[in-house]
């Protein structure tokens, strides 16, 4: 059985990402780079698939971390673990702007409509927080429903996100995008 073109899509997108070969993103908004430069991702606008994601985040480190905008909050060399995911998606990737570039395309895939729910977990001994959260959705190509529960667990130094390690139900995804043939 072939897989749906929209599941291939999406992971042929992620998988490109995944390996490191994009270009690293020019930048417009405010952030602090290692050599004291500010910088920070170009183009919003192609993420606003991901608007409500990024509302809810800043929701949830609001006090705890500085930014105006989610990428913001993220130091330059910040290390996303994704340990609960789907297949082809990277599981580690490090840097500000290869976190742009592996979101940039869902909106190609899907696009959230709304996030809620948010509880938030704050140790300030340790800098660790975790955000616990929903989404809802929508797949681009078909209007199917898409609805998500995710925990992100973050390690916040110097009022910067430094580590960010997150799950989510992948069969909320395939039941959304559709199931890979085995």
């Amino acid at each position: 059985m072939d897989q749906p073109d929209d599941f291939r899509l999406a992971v042929r997108l992620l998988r490109v990402r995944a390996v490191g070969t994009f270009a690293p993103a020019k930048y417009t908004r405010r952030g602090r780079r290692k050599d004291g430069l500010m910088a920070t991702v170009n183009n919003l606008d192609d993420f606003k698939a991901l608007d409500p994601f990024f509302r809810i985040v800043e929701e949830g480190l609001n006090g705890i971390a500085d930014g105006e905008h989610f990428f913001d909050l993220l130091t330059e060399d910040v290390i996303f673990d994704y340990i609960i995911t789907t297949p082809g998606y990277p599981r580690h990737v490090v840097g500000r702007s290869a976190v742009a570039e592996l979101y940039r395309p869902y909106g190609s895939t899907l696009v959230l409509d709304r996030c809620h729910d948010l509880a938030v977990h704050h140790d300030t001994k340790t800098g660790v927080v975790v955000l616990e959260y929903a989404s809802e959705g929508r797949v681009v190509a078909t209007g199917a429903p898409y609805a998500n529960r995710y925990i992100s667990v973050l390690t916040v130094a110097d009022r910067k996100v430094t580590h960010w390690r997150d799950y989510l139900d992948p069969v909320a995804v395939f039941d959304a995008i559709g199931w890979p043939s085995r």
